[in-house]
């Protein structure tokens, strides 16, 4: 029989929580990849759990029905209090690919702008299945929410944990200078990127039983509010598009992002060119972005430039150099002149 060897990149890859501006690596996390032993390579291609012995729920932001990378953390971390034998209930408006993050159960919520309504079914919920824990993204909506919550059912919320186990959640007290550990409670908000997402064999998935919740009214009506692109600061925005040494056409480099309604950015080079404002340069002696979409037209990609796109999920690049560092930072790469590429994109995207 030959003998079962473990990868340890594999392994290094599924603890990893950021890369930027340090990398961040969570040992204690247990729900990434696994040694591969025998019993691993038995294993099924989905995992049920029928008979949970406890719930965790993971409330998901999810806007515009895409689970963001918070959102996938609050799952891994909902897994690893789960283990084997707990089922991890997911709270979204949408539930799209849950089982693939580590969820067993689903139930959904309203979508759009409505957290009273949100509050009420979430707090509902939880009376109905009395959860043991319950965890929150500590973002702007999601915050909001799990206050919400905690204020409907008269419970304390251990907020912005910053490192959880099986036995401790930790977060940071008296301005960062001192720690507070304390069991995992039930309500909690998980801090961004501090924990690792789920990496295992996806879950067999089953619908839980919504539960119906009457809704007090105190925000009569909200409408969100359409925003230009390019005044998104370049740390807020969610897809970005940079220009680098090989775009000459700047006029219709701006055209391009507004076309693709993406926040303009450029390197240094350009920047010190005054090719484009300072404002606009990305990078660790610039703006580092926390975007979901990056593009980088003609950039080769200095490590001062790569620091400041090491949170992003998905690179693009375009350069005719093959062997240019942003290239192998890309998730997709075009190998060709940039300048070529982007009135072929104008015109691809003209209604």
């Amino acid at each position: 029989m030959s003998r079962i060897r473990r990868d340890p990149r594999e392994e290094l890859a599924a603890a990893t929580v950021s890369l930027s501006p340090r990398r961040r690596i969570d040992r204690a996390h247990r729900g990434g990849a696994a040694p591969q032993t025998a019993a691993a390579a038995a294993a099924p291609e989905r995992i049920s759990i029928s008979n949970p012995a406890y719930l965790v729920f993971a409330v998901a932001d999810a806007p515009g029905g895409i689970f963001t990378r918070h959102d996938k953390q609050i799952l891994g971390a909902a897994r690893l209090l789960a283990g084997q034998t707990a089922a991890v209930v997911l709270l979204a408006a949408t539930v799209e690919g849950a089982g693939a993050l580590g969820a067993d159960r689903t139930t959904k919520l309203p979508g759009g702008y409505d957290p009273e309504a949100a509050a009420e079914i979430v707090a509902a919920t939880i009376r109905h299945h009395q959860p043991r824990h319950v965890l929150f993204p500590e973002s702007a909506d999601g915050g909001d929410l799990a206050r919400r919550v905690a204020a409907l059912l008269e419970e304390p919320l251990f907020d912005n944990i910053e490192a959880l186990s099986a036995t401790n959640a930790i977060r940071p007290a008296s301005a960062r200078r001192r720690e507070w550990r304390a069991a995992p409670p039930r309500l909690m908000s998980i801090a961004p990127d501090m924990a690792a997402p789920y990496h295992g064999p996806p879950h067999e998935v089953e619908p839980l039983e919504p539960v119906a919740a009457p809704v007090r009214r105190g925000i009569l009506s909200a409408e969100p509010m359409k925003i230009d692109a390019a005044e998104i600061p370049l740390g807020q925005a969610g897809v970005v598009i940079a220009a680098g040494n090989g775009v000459a056409d700047f006029d219709g480099f701006l055209q391009l992002a507004a076309a693709l309604r993406a926040t303009p950015g450029a390197s240094r080079v350009v920047c010190d060119a005054g090719l484009l404002p300072r404002a606009l340069q990305v990078g660790a002696s610039g703006t580092v972005l926390d975007a979901d979409v990056y593009i980088a037209f003609g950039i080769s990609g200095a490590p001062q430039h790569l620091q400041g796109i090491g949170k992003v999920d998905h690179v693009v690049a375009i350069n005719t150099d093959l062997h240019a560092a942003m290239i192998a930072r890309a998730e997709l790469a075009i190998i060709a002149d940039a300048q070529e590429i982007m009135p072929a994109l104008r015109t691809a995207l003209q209604p």
